[in-house]
């Protein structure tokens, strides 16, 4: 659990010699505040890996992680990558057309 705290106070840290930046501004507002109610800390950090995943904080740590990955999660992770591009370029064909048929009244 100390290496998910460590990952968000580095994503969350504000750069030391711009103070009043922007951006450390920014990142202070995306900040997750929990509650610890009665010492039940369980139910606190359940609730953190929640808010945690839904507001993408979980995905920017994985994106930061620097461990070694395996040749076959590399493969994995491109064809992934590679099929989420053939989709989105797909979609934006197929609304490519639908906009031409629109503009010329067909």
């Amino acid at each position: 659990m100390s290496s998910i705290v460590r990952h968000v106070s580095t994503i969350f840290r504000c750069p030391s010699l711009v103070p009043n930046s922007l951006s450390c501004e920014l990142q202070q507002w995306r900040g997750i505040r929990v509650k610890v109610f009665n010492g039940n800390l369980e139910s606190a950090l359940a609730v953190m890996q929640r808010k945690m995943q839904s507001s993408g904080i979980e995905r920017l740590i994985k994106r930061e992680q620097t461990h070694h990955i395996k040749n076959s999660e590399k493969r994995v992770l491109a064809r992934k990558n590679l099929e989420r591009r053939i989709r989105s370029q797909d979609l934006a064909r197929k609304l490519k057309a639908i906009l031409i048929k629109k503009v010329r009244g067909l």
